[in-house]
């Protein structure tokens, strides 16, 4: 990865970057690359990391705001023989503090004001002791070579139930499995060279470090980089994309541009969802703004310590059947195997039976940096616990319920959302809260935090027994870099406590 673009722009590959802002750490260099100027910005900012001080081995963490650049400096660090970690810039301060204590960076770099007692120094991307201008123009030593089975890249879990985790991968569960597998190609959702990707992602996490290495290998035509889902109508609307991969909340609020006059995505023969389930209203606006014939939605499900665990594809037909998105598909073949078991005795429990989801793959995560012991306790021999309970069925397809720690006795509340967003169309997003001593509390997110309560009422007589709906706007839900709720802290403000069904032992 550190010499990815060099090794592209000697194959002479002929993609485009578009980006809808200039990067933070080269805003006088603009908006278009050539692979060969992305390469010689990955030596440049090699040799600034170099000229702060970071040497083979170290650690240097990435805290900023969003955008494709923390993938640039990975790769920059990478080069150096040091280990990128990358942190979301939507992290709270008290947090950050946590994750930069657990990795004791040599260097860190950031936009934001972090005292030098944070790592061995600052990289400022704004004002401080030592910024990007004092560094400028420092050469990068050549190309470190590591083992495949040495630390490659940290990464944090979403966090949605609290600190997240520090995900560390190597060469051989990042290059080797995730990556290599997905630069195969494969009929329909291969990338083309003739394709325009867009993304628009949460740069911070480890999908979009494995996504670089794959798209960039396999040479569209231009890849668009979106860093706020609110830039797509001007960019996607000058390069029409043909493949676009989004976060799951990024394409719900991306409903409105898609049923409008402007919609940009009429030449989509791909989506591609991660992170997250998607609800299916989405996925069929989506599907259904798209003027190609046979538009494909595939949705991944997995984890950050996994990589991809089951795909499922969705054409506009099976889409409009779907109630709910808890199906996941089936396992990746010759990648990945499933089982469910018993939450309390880890025994296996019979196809159709709900129960914990564990998986076994050659692409786990080597350990979490500072937790170790929490990463032993996920392990069950060669099995990983995933945390969220689910049912196999007799087809070997996989149905999710809920996270372990979220869940509800009674009731999928991943199912009761779909079918409130299903029926209620002006509810952008339904998160079902379960709290101990009480009925779950169902929140409805509008885009004025106004709703009918006859037309709540007509809904939910056919849904479980639920608390009175909290109906907010988008912006008052608290969420983590990559969309998702941060449940706990939802329920917390809305009840006064955090006190959900699930052990969270798998958390």
């Amino acid at each position: 990865m550190g010499t990815l673009f060099e090794e592209c722009a000697a194959r002479r590959a002929h993609t485009a970057l578009v980006l809808d802002r200039p990067f933070d750490i080269a805003p006088e260099r603009g908006t278009r690359f050539t692979v060969p100027q992305l390469a010689e910005l990955v030596v440049d900012a090699a040799g600034w990391l170099h000229g702060a001080g970071v040497r083979p081995g170290d650690r240097v963490a990435v805290v900023k705001r969003n955008h494709y650049d923390y993938d640039l400096l990975a790769c920059a660090a990478i080069r150096l023989g040091a280990v990128p970690a990358l942190l979301s810039g939507h992290l709270s301060d008290d947090v950050l503090e946590t994750l930069l204590k657990r990795l004791e960076p040599a260097v860190v770099v950031t936009d934001r004001p972090l005292a030098a007692h944070h790592a061995r120094r600052v990289l400022s991307l704004g004002h401080g002791e030592l910024t990007l201008d004092d560094v400028r123009g420092t050469r990068a030593p050549g190309p470190w070579r590591r083992d495949d089975h040495d630390p490659l890249v940290v990464n944090h879990t979403s966090g949605t139930t609290g600190v997240p985790k520090l995900v560390v991968h190597t060469t051989g569960t990042l290059v080797n499995q995730l990556a290599r597998f997905e630069s195969t190609w494969l009929p329909v959702i291969g990338l083309r060279r003739d394709d325009v990707v867009a993304n628009a992602s949460s740069y911070a996490h480890g999908r979009t470090f494995c996504w670089t290495g794959v798209v960039f290998s396999m040479a569209p035509r231009q890849v668009l980089v979106l860093s706020e889902p609110d830039s797509a109508q001007q960019v996607l609307a000058d390069h029409r994309p043909t493949v676009v991969e989004a976060l799951p909340s990024v394409y719900v609020r991306w409903q409105r541009l898609a049923n409008s006059a402007a919609n940009p995505f009429r030449s989509v023969r791909l989506y591609i969802s991660t992170y997250d389930a998607m609800h299916p209203p989405a996925m069929r606006t989506m599907l259904g703004a798209s003027e190609r014939k046979r538009p494909v939605w595939v949705q991944g499900w997995g984890q950050t310590e996994t990589g991809p665990l089951t795909f499922r594809f969705l054409t506009r037909a099976a889409a409009a059947r779907e109630e709910t998105a808890r199906d996941l598909g089936r396992p990746v073949p010759g990648r990945t195997r499933l089982r469910v078991v018993d939450p309390e005795t880890f025994t296996p429990v019979p196809r159709g039976v709900p129960g914990l989801v564990l998986a076994r793959t050659k692409a786990r995560c080597t350990g979490y940096v500072g937790e170790q012991d929490r990463w032993l306790a996920k392990n069950s021999g060669r099995w990983w616990n995933t945390g969220d309970l689910g049912v196999r069925t007799r087809t070997g397809r996989v149905l999710l319920l809920d996270r372990e720690v979220d869940a509800a006795p009674g009731l999928s509340c991943l199912e009761v959302e779909d079918r409130v967003e299903d029926r209620l169309p002006e509810v952008l997003e339904c998160v079902v809260l379960g709290t101990r001593g009480s009925l779950p509390v169902p929140v409805l997110v509008t885009a004025d935090g106004l709703l009918d309560r006859d037309r709540w009422r007509a809904v939910a007589d056919g849904l479980p027994p639920l608390a009175a709906p909290r109906v907010l706007t988008w912006d008052r839900v608290p969420r983590t870099g990559t969309g998702k709720v941060r449940r706990l802290e939802l329920l917390a403000s809305l009840v006064g406590a955090a006190e959900s069904h699930g052990s969270g032992r798998w958390t």
